[in-house]
């Protein structure tokens, strides 16, 4: 029998470490950062609970699955839509189960008038968002989505619809070729024009932050689905930065004094988080410790250059900066976030650099009416 229960966050914590195979490569966020998201008025997009919920499927006296269903309001004013979306779907491989945390989402999203639900939406500012499709043994950087391949299948057999496909990467930072990245020619002319790398230290965190929102939003604002970020969604989701970040792998480029560009970048937290099981305990300083001195995986959170100075050479220079930083500090692999086949410019800069596909993604969608 199974049995749905509604914002029970122990059981929802859970549900992942039962449905999954201690062998799997899924990571869950950090059980403080999951409470966060889950909490409304803490995380910005969530103004009240009426704006989302969470179930978790339990069978056998065991938490064995579990679903978010919610709105991103401002997705919908800007694009005129009636979309509710759901996140954070982990689950055993049972139909039946995968079918009772899906209606309670849909349930929810009648309930709310909205004609569509998609998925996977994850909470953050960011939108941490798709189901994989492929690769399903390949480990996942910080801000990926893993999900088994029995997710996808049982979302085809229950009715949705697989669109809006997506590639994550990885690079092999020894054999990326920065020197043909962009040429001497070109970082001359940059550099005697006023270009210049601004880094980000942990005194300048706050400001470089700043810089790099007013960036992602003018340098994405055509984006399929993207919605620009408010100062607090932006600070709700890099809050705990100054904790983790290696000021030598994130840069922010300015021309004189007005920003250019930037590449946020962090250390690969999933080693330490798996290692942790994702939640605080005595041995917590330990884990943390040990990935500091053995950090060889990093992640781009994001990248990317203001429309006015975009096709100048920007983005190459910065890229080139900060996979020589990488170097030099000891990295040896660095990941990306997820890129839509929609995004040509940004697939051929990935291919320029030596990326190689990771894992495939898509949305799901299914509609109510």
């Amino acid at each position: 029998m199974i049995k749905l229960v509604e914002r029970d966050f122990a059981s929802f914590f859970a549900a992942p470490f039962n449905a999954y195979a201690n062998s799997s490569v899924y990571v869950s966020p950090l059980k403080s950062d999951l409470k966060r998201f889950l909490t409304a008025g803490v995380n910005p997009l969530f103004q009240s609970d009426d704006d989302f919920t969470y179930f978790t499927a339990v069978k056998d006296d065991a938490p064995v699955g579990r679903i978010t269903a919610h709105v991103h309001r401002a997705s919908n004013e800007r694009f005129g839509t009636r979309r509710a979306y759901f996140g954070f779907f982990d689950c055993v491989n049972d139909d039946a189960v995968a079918g009772a945390l899906l209606k309670a989402a849909e349930d929810w999203a009648v309930r709310h008038c909205y004609t569509e639900i998609a998925g996977n939406f994850n909470l953050t500012a960011m939108q941490q968002i798709g189901v994989q499709t492929d690769n399903f043994d390949a480990a996942v950087f910080t801000d990926q989505v893993h999900s088994p391949a029995h997710i996808s299948r049982m979302l085809e057999r229950l009715g949705y619809e697989r669109h809006f496909p997506m590639t994550t990467f990885q690079q092999d930072i020894a054999k990326v070729p920065t020197d043909n990245l962009i040429g001497e020619e070109e970082k001359h002319y940059l550099r005697e024009n006023g270009f210049r790398f601004a880094p980000v230290t942990r005194k300048t965190l706050n400001q470089r932050l700043e810089d790099a929102r007013t960036i992602l939003n003018e340098s994405f604002v055509d984006n399929p689905m993207f919605v620009p970020l408010t100062k607090a969604e932006f600070e709700f989701q890099s809050k705990e930065m100054k904790l983790i970040m290696d000021p030598r792998i994130s840069t922010v480029m300015f021309k004189d004094d007005e920003v250019v560009g930037a590449v946020i970048a962090i250390p690969d937290l999933n080693p330490m988080l798996k290692d942790m099981g994702s939640k605080f305990g005595l041995t917590m300083p330990w884990h943390f410790i040990k990935h500091r001195l053995n950090r060889k995986r990093a992640v781009v959170i994001f990248q990317g250059v203001r429309p006015k100075f975009q096709g100048m050479g920007v983005n190459p220079l910065m890229l080139a900066h900060i996979i020589g930083n990488m170097k030099l500090a000891g990295y040896e692999t660095v990941g990306g976030t997820w890129i839509s086949d929609e995004n040509a410019a940004s697939l051929r800069q990935a291919e320029k650099g030596g990326a190689k596909p990771l894992h495939r993604l898509h949305l799901y969608r299914k509609s109510l009416t």
